[in-house]
């Protein structure tokens, strides 16, 4: 089974990251299931900016401690290298 470690922009702007099997179910849940995590509730509707793909749930849950301790420069960084 694939894991997806995440980051959404939500609606106030902020970020957030999270970890899935299945990125548009959670997606779905973040906006509009109590579901979705109560960070996002609060700031839907949330869009998908970046993942990343892992092959087991150990190696990404460590890669999303390691994103979620960044410095917002930081991701923003992380999202404009993906994209060029």
């Amino acid at each position: 089974m694939d894991y997806f470690v995440y980051i959404l922009s939500c609606s106030d702007s902020s970020l957030y990251t999270g970890i899935t099997t299945d990125l548009t179910r959670r997606i779905d849940e973040h906006n509009s299931s109590d579901k979705g995590a109560k960070y996002t509730k609060a700031r839907r509707p949330v869009e998908l900016l970046y993942f990343e793909k892992y092959e087991d749930r150990s190696s990404a849950t460590k890669r999303e401690y390691v994103i979620k301790k960044l410095s917002r420069k930081e991701k923003l960084k992380l999202l404009h290298k993906e994209c060029t």
